[in-house]
């Protein structure tokens, strides 16, 4: 299959024609008073679809209707017990001990797998899992609660290496990027909605965690100068007929190539090329797809088709505003030091 890149990406959109139902590709999108597919709103990317297809799923592109039934029977039952009364919630918090974090209440992964039933977001290459590194690149594996060795900056959006210096948490926890908002998204956790708004000229893409706005000309300005880097990158958009392109470039080093989890990730953000397409294929629905062009991390590039749902108004996120578990989480360490006999 061919892989996609920007150069190519025509071609791709035929390699993944089952992210696409043939009702969805005759969908004609309402539109803005210029023309141009109207793709405002607020969009919901949760699923319960992983990005890579599971290897003991072997070479199962698609899900079958009773293993459908079987996963949306999961999430439902993980949602009453999430919200239903539990002794276990109710009792007091232990003195000195483990108090607990996030559980399935503050978790929200959707209701069920994307449109078309796939076994993973990943659909190209046809194996549904990342490329293989390049050599002598390693995914770097991070942890939510132990001390690891690990170098800074720490790239991944949410893990970190331990608790000495707050350089050593990762870039959610220190609020400078959500661990689900991306460029490129990826779903996890909650807080899984963009919202999108539209000029001839421009296009603003607003992710609901820590707010952050990607403003994207589509005037056919140049990018910037390469040594001008960004937490975000740099966008640029266009219109390849309904399907809105944005290709950006130029995110800093304190970013990885690609975070595939919360504790995960691969290379720098310098060198990563990414391209984005968005378009709508529904009433209630906007396809979401990317790839990841990054030679200096993958032995080859990759695309994720990700259909988004209409969803409900957005409300302030609010993050380093009311940020205490960083510095709790500081705190607490220099306070079992103490106790350890530490300094």
């Amino acid at each position: 299959m061919t892989r996609c890149t920007s150069l190519v990406v025509q071609a791709c959109v035929l390699a993944m024609a089952i992210a696409v139902p043939l009702a969805a590709q005759e969908y004609e999108p309402p539109r803005t008073g210029d023309g141009r597919p109207d793709l405002q709103g607020v969009w919901d990317f949760r699923t319960l679809t992983p990005l890579q297809r599971p290897e003991s799923r072997g070479d199962q592109a698609v899900l079958t209707p009773e293993e459908v039934a079987e996963l949306d029977g999961q999430s439902a039952e993980r949602e009453r017990a999430a919200f239903a009364p539990s002794d276990v919630r109710d009792a007091p918090l232990p003195v000195g001990g483990n108090v607990g974090a996030y559980n399935q209440y503050w978790v929200d992964q959707g209701a069920s797998v994307v449109d078309g039933a796939r076994t993973s977001l990943i659909v190209d290459p046809p194996s549904g899992r990342l490329p293989d590194l390049a050599p002598g690149v390693e995914m770097v594996t991070l942890s939510l609660g132990e001390d690891l060795p690990g170098e800074r900056p720490v790239r991944v959006r949410a893990a970190g290496i331990g608790a000495e210096h707050w350089e050593d948490r990762g870039l959610a926890e220190r609020c400078l990027l959500g661990f689900n908002s991306g460029p490129p998204i990826v779903p996890a956790g909650y807080n899984q909605n963009i919202q999108i708004f539209q000029t001839p000229d421009h296009v603003v893409i607003m992710n609901e965690m820590v707010h952050d706005a990607r403003i994207v000309p589509l005037d056919g300005r140049d990018h910037l100068p390469e040594e001008i880097t960004q937490w975000l990158g740099d966008s640029r958009g266009y219109w390849d007929g309904d399907v809105l392109v944005v290709e950006s470039r130029n995110f800093t080093d304190k970013t990885a190539s690609f975070n595939p989890s919360v504790a995960h990730s691969v290379g720098s953000g310098i060198t990563l090329r990414l391209t984005e397409r968005f378009s709508r294929v529904g009433d209630d629905t906007l396809l979401y797809e990317y790839t990841v062009d990054d030679p200096a991390t993958f032995t080859a590039p990759f695309t994720v088709s990700l259909p988004m749902k209409r969803g409900e108004p957005m409300y302030e996120y609010a993050c380093h505003e009311g940020n205490y578990g960083l510095m709790n989480m500081l705190a607490g360490a220099r306070v079992q030091e103490l106790g350890q006999g530490g300094q």
